[in-house]
């Protein structure tokens, strides 16, 4: 009888140690998943509030008709109102490049003249016209400089359809994100004349491969598109009136942006020097002539 009753006894201890092992992994696994799930929560939810800028090709089944009219002008632009336009009075552009082939990634990347929140900066001071312009002005001294074309016309639709579109662009843009897509990245000049050998050699090392040794890059695979690569001198490329054509300018965009797909606004892979002296070089070819450049500041 004294046997069964131990027996008995050591049943129930083994049955409380069971039952108190599967309490504390109960209790453990509750307090784990807790921790775990809790950060996850916080950090999806801050990644939602964290503003970036418009993905445009996911977006552009969604978008709205004259913003998407818009994205088409700046992103093909010869076949819309440059040379490669069907119809004459529409060819407002004189070359075949898009505006996106300066305006990357279709205006959004930050340290590409981004036109994120453009709008909001004009009306503004122009040193080369010594007047304060609208947006629209600001369009045109592209299309007459970059595009080597003449004006559109004063309510034109595509002017009308290419401002929706920035306007587009920049909803929402939070504050304290306004700075990142502001003009180009910061440059230091260096306090020398520029060296063409030097400017040669780093083309030849970073730029040759898309801008070809000729400088007259990769035109696009399909034939109703324009450059895959933009030519940077010669007759199709900006006039000798652009901001790119500055030697500055030129080399503020090349640091941020240049080789494609390499370097960023905040990570540039080419010195200062480097992206002055390959400017100077690129600058140092013929281009078009600008018409009435003596008018310039």
């Amino acid at each position: 009888m004294q046997e069964v009753r131990l027996l008995y006894r050591k049943l129930v201890l083994l049955i409380l140690s069971v039952f108190a092992l599967l309490l504390l992994m109960f209790i453990g696994r509750f307090y784990y998943n807790s921790d775990a799930v809790a950060p996850t929560n916080v950090t999806r939810v801050e990644q939602a509030n964290i503003w970036e800028p418009k993905n445009v090709i996911y977006e552009l089944s969604s978008m709205p008709p004259l913003v998407k009219q818009g994205y088409y002008l700046i992103t093909e632009t010869s076949k819309h109102m440059g040379p490669m336009a069907s119809n004459p009075v529409k060819r407002f552009t004189g070359n075949n490049l898009a505006c996106t082939n300066c305006h990357l990634k279709a205006g959004t990347q930050a340290g590409s003249a981004s036109w994120v929140g453009i709008i909001e900066r004009f009306p503004q001071f122009g040193g080369r016209s010594n007047t304060i312009g609208t947006i629209e002005d600001r369009i045109n001294g592209c299309i007459e400089r970059s595009m080597n074309g003449k004006k559109l016309p004063e309510g034109a639709n595509e002017l009308n359809a290419i401002v929706t579109y920035m306007e587009w662009l920049g909803e929402g843009l939070p504050e304290e994100r306004k700075k990142e897509f502001k003009g180009y990245t910061p440059i230091t000049i260096p306090d020398t004349a520029v060296d063409l050998e030097l400017g040669k050699l780093v083309y030849n090392n970073e730029c040759v491969l898309c801008h070809k040794e000729n400088g007259q890059g990769i035109r696009h695979t399909n034939a109703e598109r324009e450059y895959q690569y933009p030519p940077l001198w010669g007759d199709d490329s900006y006039n000798d009136g652009a901001g790119m054509n500055r030697v500055i300018t030129s080399a503020a965009f090349i640091k941020g942006n240049m080789p494609f797909g390499q370097a960023t606004w905040d990570n540039p892979k080419l010195t200062d020097e480097e992206a002055f002296h390959v400017a100077g070089y690129i600058n140092s070819f013929d281009r078009p002539k600008k018409k009435n450049k003596e008018d310039d500041y």
